[in-house]
């Protein structure tokens, strides 16, 4: 029967439901403040869907800013931790987009999960999308986001977040935070960056390389705001 438990779908629930628990509870207990919330109430109040980018590392507190009735989907691997992330973010109203960002592996479905982002911010939703996903390197932004900025035209929003206290998953290979409890946390919203929809193989690694850059500079600037380090990028 354990063995039935920990192939059967119940498991990835549970714990999906434990971790939307201890969110809550590490957004109660905390001190929180966000800086360039004025960026996303811009998009919101002109109806203009955007597309979010976070570090995977850093998704714990990321359901935070979301405090609105617009909807967002945020792009999920296949995989089981991707099944129970798409789950725990579920209890926000986040939906998931299955699939990688990677245009070139079809067997993770990754056109197919393009497609559907292009849909959905055309249709007026916005994306949630970590671009060192689903497998790394850490910390070091994939072309996929650019891509999709410059098919769907959406302008891509970097946001980070920190808190004083946490933990890092030691091995992970994204250096995952678990944010605690009893915290001074802060969210970081940064310029949005555009990619013009003409933008060709130059433009696209330029719009790629800002956001990874706003994204790590982003980082350095909310770790010293509540005083810790950031987890180092990946080296390749």
């Amino acid at each position: 029967m354990l063995k039935q438990f920990y192939k059967s779908r119940l498991l990835p629930g549970l714990i999906a439901w434990l971790a939307a628990l201890y969110i809550r509870f590490v957004l109660k207990t905390s001190r929180m403040e966000i800086i360039g919330r004025e960026i996303l109430e811009r998009y919101w109040a002109s109806g203009q869907p955007f597309i979010v980018a976070f570090w995977h590392g850093q998704m714990l507190l990321m359901v935070y800013p979301w405090q609105t009735t617009r909807i967002m989907h945020m792009l999920i691997s296949h995989n089981t931790d991707g099944e129970i992330i798409a789950r725990a973010v579920s209890n926000f109203g986040i939906r998931a987009v299955r699939g990688s960002s990677d245009k070139n592996r079809k067997d993770k479905g990754g056109r197919a999960a393009i497609r559907t982002m292009l849909k959905i911010v055309k249709g007026g939703d916005c994306l949630g999308f970590t671009p060192d996903g689903p497998r790394g390197p850490r910390l070091r932004a994939k072309e996929g986001i650019a891509v999709v900025a410059r098919l769907s035209g959406a302008p891509i929003v970097p946001v980070v977040a920190a808190t004083s206290r946490r933990m890092i998953i030691s091995g992970s290979w994204d250096g995952f935070v678990i944010n605690l409890p009893f915290s001074r946390g802060v969210i970081y919203l940064g310029t949005p960056i555009h990619v013009a929809r003409d933008a060709d193989a130059t433009a696209i690694e330029a719009a790629r390389l800002s956001l990874e850059t706003a994204l790590n500079d982003l980082t350095a600037q909310a770790c010293a705001r509540v005083g810790c380090d950031p987890v180092p990028a990946a080296t390749k």
